[in-house]
């Protein structure tokens, strides 16, 4: 028994919140809704180096995420009415201790499951484990030659192998026992890596995932990482070719909205929060991610280490943060880094707010993966 991508309904450059218009009819009616979706990581910690990594601008207050915390967590996910809990976010929770836990009870509980990894530690053992009970399993990869993996993920060329083992293993577990999971890989693309695109691209042909997605990469409100915006057009040649090796049960893509946009926001108010939540590695519950750090502090809403999330949520500390987003107050255009998690999610509901685009459900079938906005 094989099972299929339907890569028609695989959206990898948009996003899904139409889907979802009673919990956006809600919010309009100023009711306090439960988040969609909640991007987290279990842990700070990782144990790669890559040269592109946001999680080095998002230190604060690092507090430990045990079995306790995160089964309290999920559990309050699944009463609120919380729908897809994605452990990708600012560590590699698949070092964590409660990380294979974690996917199993929130599975068991009804949430949508799903995971984005370096894969290194994902073995076939584990895989065995936790595949089935993922909506979707992501490997970062941004390169497609072993040298160049190790210069900009920072680790030993040897773990390259190690990596593309555990691609093939989870790709053939899939296949084997007919699970509906979604394997994808992903490059975060800077300028400099062009010359991995279609090494990467031509990889992902012989380890057969269900698609490779290549995307931009966000830079702080300072600028930390350098991202050079308007060097991504000399790559358009190269990404174009990488995704004219798609085939029927192998899809690459663009995220040519993002990489278009050349890091700028065309709204000034941030309505997304409310709808796709992040959580540090350190337990913290902040709007999104580009707030973690401590400079951020006004934003930063509690820790589930310390409050059950369930109780942040019911706070008025966690509307009054939502709100003072969605205020004129805020501007995302110059108090924000660039094209954040939330950025499409955003895009959608200010046309909406602004009148200028009628959100309405879409006919047809759902999409792939509705509960991840």
């Amino acid at each position: 028994m094989t099972a299929m991508t339907d890569h028609t309904r695989l959206i990898l450059d948009g996003t899904k919140i139409a889907w979802h218009l009673d919990r956006v009819k809600a919010w309009e009616r100023g009711e306090r809704v439960a988040p969609i979706t909640i991007d987290m990581a279990l842990t700070r910690a990782c144990n790669f180096a890559c040269e592109y990594c946001y999680a080095m601008l998002q230190e604060n207050d690092r507090k430990v995420i045990d079995r306790r915390v995160i089964s309290d967590f999920l559990d309050d996910c699944a009463e609120i009415g919380v729908k897809g809990i994605s452990f990708v976010s600012d560590g590699e929770s698949t070092i964590s201790p409660v990380f294979a836990d974690a996917v199993k009870r929130g599975d068991g509980l009804g949430l949508s499951m799903a995971v984005g990894t370096n894969g290194f530690a994902l073995t076939r053992r584990r895989l065995e484990e936790i595949l089935p009970h993922l909506t979707y399993l992501r490997v970062n990869i941004s390169a497609g030659e072993r040298d160049r993996y190790a210069e900009i993920m920072g680790v030993k060329d040897h773990w390259y192998d190690r990596v593309v083992q555990n691609i093939r293993d989870m790709v053939d577990i899939k296949r084997r026992h007919g699970l509906k999971v979604t394997i994808g890989l992903q490059m975060v693309v800077m300028p400099q890596y062009g010359d991995q695109i279609l090494p990467l691209a031509r990889l992902g042909q012989e380890l057969r995932p269900d698609y490779l997605i290549f995307k931009h990469c966000s830079d702080s409100e300072d600028g930390d990482l350098g991202v050079d915006y308007d060097g991504y057009a000399k790559l358009y040649d190269d990404l174009r070719a990488a995704e004219a090796l798609s085939d029927d049960t192998y899809q690459v893509s663009v995220k040519w909205s993002k990489i278009g946009d050349k890091g700028q926001r065309g709204y000034q108010r941030c309505y997304g929060p409310p709808f796709i939540i992040q959580l540090s590695g350190s337990g913290l519950v902040a709007p999104c991610g580009m707030l973690f750090n401590e400079r951020y502090k006004k934003f930063h809403i509690g820790n589930i280490c310390d409050t059950r999330f369930r109780d942040l949520w019911a706070s008025d500390r966690y509307w009054e943060v939502m709100s003072y987003l969605a205020s004129a107050d805020f501007n995302a255009q110059k108090m924000c880094g660039s094209l954040c998690l939330q950025h499409k999610v955003n895009e959608a509901l200010d046309a909406y707010a602004k009148g200028r685009a009628d959100l309405r459900r879409p006919t047809g079938e759902p999409p792939q993966h509705i509960n991840f906005i």
